[in-house]
């Protein structure tokens, strides 16, 4: 189960993909822990968060609300 941060979290990624740094460190950990997101070294050396199709899968069943 989700915690509403992590949902919110994994909601703000996949409309936007934003830096790491201005999301919930522990939200984020969470959902790379649970294969729902993995972090995208970016030439710069940050770290992007981008949703993996196990991500966008529980997105869609939430969005159905099952």
């Amino acid at each position: 189960m989700l915690t509403p941060h992590e949902v919110a979290a994994l909601m703000l990624i996949e409309e936007a993909a934003p830096n790491i740094s201005d999301l919930d460190r522990a939200a984020i950990e969470a959902l790379v822990e649970r294969q729902l997101v993995h972090l995208e070294r970016m030439d710069s050396g940050h770290k992007r968060p981008s949703i993996t199709s196990c991500g966008s899968d529980m997105l869609n069943a939430l969005a159905k609300g099952h």
